[in-house]
């Protein structure tokens, strides 16, 4: 029987209340107790002094360009990435070649996530065929095929009626519907937040209203089908706001906040620099602020990354002419720790939360927990480690971060997986 005993960490269990300093006992792959000074024979020993030790964290937003684009990200390397950013569980979007809009590409992403990758990776379907937008994708087939959620992700379902009918969809299969909140006819051909910067650098804004529009759109949708719906990556005072009154009303809603935008706004742009391109775009400080209040006070109930790996010959090119979107597993937990836990913003508890027991219980997951039975995927981190982010060390097949060269307080130490070290620094 295989045995690890992991000693004297800060165990932090949100989904029980446990937080205090002991050991944590894995045998074969599953928690089997929480105690002080265990003394456990044959078992491999992992000293946790000074660390926390939490369950595995979850990211429910990534893309893993696998099939199709896997000149920028295999489900492989996206895995390995995760591992290093502390994640041992990752659901990945439906935008790949062909589009996940299927059982058989959907069961594709499942068989070679079990050959292949070293953390769990959860595919999330499409919501139209091709992501068109145009028909309903077969979310039937797709959810016994292993879909957690459906998404059309970075191509908003513009047509209401067609949102309306996969809600109720989704609902009948008990699946969560995520949406990218953007009006595409607002936004269109902007390349960053439309305010006082784009129009200094002379670039095309994408104003906040055409997030703030189909968060509307969507919660009177949500509130009419009845269906569970997420917000991805929430970057606007108004859709924080929104989403606030629609969970007071009792609406099964919930939303969430991306490390970039907490940590960075728009006039941090300053050199035409790519790696700064993304949607949601970063957006003024005001917005910023409301995005951290909402984590504060519960608005915001997950933190995820929108890992969104570009190869350099797409992401280096033009401001105007990139593609959106940047790499964000490695760095996830120290932007968290920096931006809020280090000025007492949030807890390290409550920190842990947005990242295992909210997002488990979103997805409806059997992940963030320690309970005894479970199964042993474990999150061991720093607050005070100091290291600094190399893009060219890392994980992931691009480099497209913000963060090159950036220096964190605190960060990953260890990734285990069904009981098994899959990271270590």
């Amino acid at each position: 029987m295989a045995k690890l005993l992991i000693k004297n960490g800060r165990v932090i269990d949100p989904a029980s209340g446990f937080d205090q300093v002991g050991d944590l006992l894995i045998e074969d792959g599953l928690f089997s107790g929480i105690g002080r000074d265990l003394i456990v024979a044959g078992a491999d020993l992992f000293d946790a002094t000074g660390m926390i030790v939490a369950p595995g964290f979850l990211d429910i937003h990534v893309h893993l360009r696998e099939p199709g684009f896997e000149h920028a990200e295999t489900i492989e390397s996206g895995a390995r990435a995760a591992a290093a950013g502390g994640f041992t569980s990752v659901c990945c979007m439906p935008n790949t070649s062909p589009v996940n809009d299927n059982a058989t590409v959907t069961s594709y992403i499942v068989e070679r996530a079990k050959r292949n990758a070293v953390v769990n990776v959860y595919p999330i379907g499409a919501i139209t065929k091709g992501s068109m937008g145009e028909e309903l994708a077969n979310i039937g087939s797709m959810a016994q095929a292993g879909v957690v959620a459906i998404s059309d992700d970075g191509k908003p379902v513009m047509n209401s009626r067609i949102m309306r009918r996969a809600m109720e969809t989704a609902k009948s299969f008990n699946l969560p519907v995520i949406d990218h909140c953007e009006d595409l006819n607002l936004s269109s051909g902007g390349d960053m937040h439309e305010g006082l910067v784009s129009t200094n650098l002379g670039l095309r804004g994408i104003p906040s209203c055409s997030e703030d529009v189909m968060v509307a759109r969507d919660l009177l949708l949500a509130e009419l089908t009845g269906a569970r719906f997420h917000v991805a990556h929430i970057s606007t005072e108004r859709s924080v706001k929104m989403v606030a009154y629609a969970k007071m009303k009792g609406l099964i809603v919930s939303c969430e906040a991306t490390p970039h935008h907490f940590a960075l706004c728009d006039s941090d742009i300053r050199t035409y620099d790519s790696n700064y391109k993304m949607k949601p775009p970063l957006r003024g400080h005001g917005d910023l602020h409301s995005v951290i209040e909402g984590v504060m006070n519960g608005t915001v109930e997950v933190l995820a990354t929108d890992h969104a790996p570009h190869a350099g010959s797409e992401k280096m090119q033009e401001f105007e002419r990139c593609p959106f979107g940047i790499t964000g597993l490695e760095t996830a937990l120290g932007l968290t720790l920096e931006h809020l836990v280090h000025p007492g913003k949030i807890s390290v508890k409550r920190m842990v939360e947005l990242y295992t027991t909210n997002p488990a219980r979103i997805m409806n997951l059997p992940k963030g927990t320690l309970a005894k039975g479970a199964i042993a995927d474990v999150t061991i981190f720093s607050t005070d480690h100091q290291w600094t982010y190399d893009v060219n060390r890392t994980q992931s097949k691009s480099k497209n971060s913000p963060f090159d060269g950036h220096a964190f307080k605190g960060g990953p130490i260890a990734t285990i997986v069904a009981g098994q070290f899959v990271w270590k620094l």
